[in-house]
């Protein structure tokens, strides 16, 4: 690992891949999946191209660095990195929120008929992940080789 002193007692390791708000500077990257409610098939097509757009957006709103993004059928991976401001039940809560409301606003027909209750779209659980600077590539090529399942 290289490292360069910047004084005496600080040292600042460069080979990492580290951001910077006013208060922190952090690498703090997530890996999050979550499932439509009773694992449905409801992802494909239209909503699948919609939930995309929708993370993305959700990313460039709150400035955090999608990393890697793979929608599946019945699942989503998604591998982000944000501020330490934000625990990982916050990311969820705030993805899971806002996709679920705009995507039953605007394709509602399409995901209504795949859900016995049309009231959410998204399972109350999910799976939360943190990795450093070593393992991300290793959850990127796995998020990018689950669309070849």
């Amino acid at each position: 690992m290289k490292c360069v002193a910047y004084t005496e007692h600080l040292y600042y390791n460069t080979a990492m891949d580290v951001k910077r708000t006013k208060g922190s500077v952090y690498n703090l990257n997530y890996h999050l999946v979550w499932c439509p409610k009773y694992r449905r098939s409801v992802l494909t097509g239209p909503v699948a191209d919609r939930l995309r757009q929708l993370l993305d957006e959700i990313a460039v709103q709150n400035r955090f660095e999608l990393l890697a993004c793979e929608v599946m059928p019945d699942h989503v991976h998604l591998f982000v990195s944000a501020p330490p401001k934000f625990s990982p039940s916050a990311l969820a809560k705030l993805f899971k929120g806002i996709t679920s409301r705009r995507l039953r606003q605007e394709l509602g027909e399409q995901i209504r008929h795949k859900l016995w209750r049309p009231g959410t779209l998204w399972s109350s659980s999910y799976y939360a992940g943190t990795a450093g600077n070593a393992s991300s590539d290793v959850i990127k090529r796995y998020i990018k080789e689950c669309q070849h399942i």
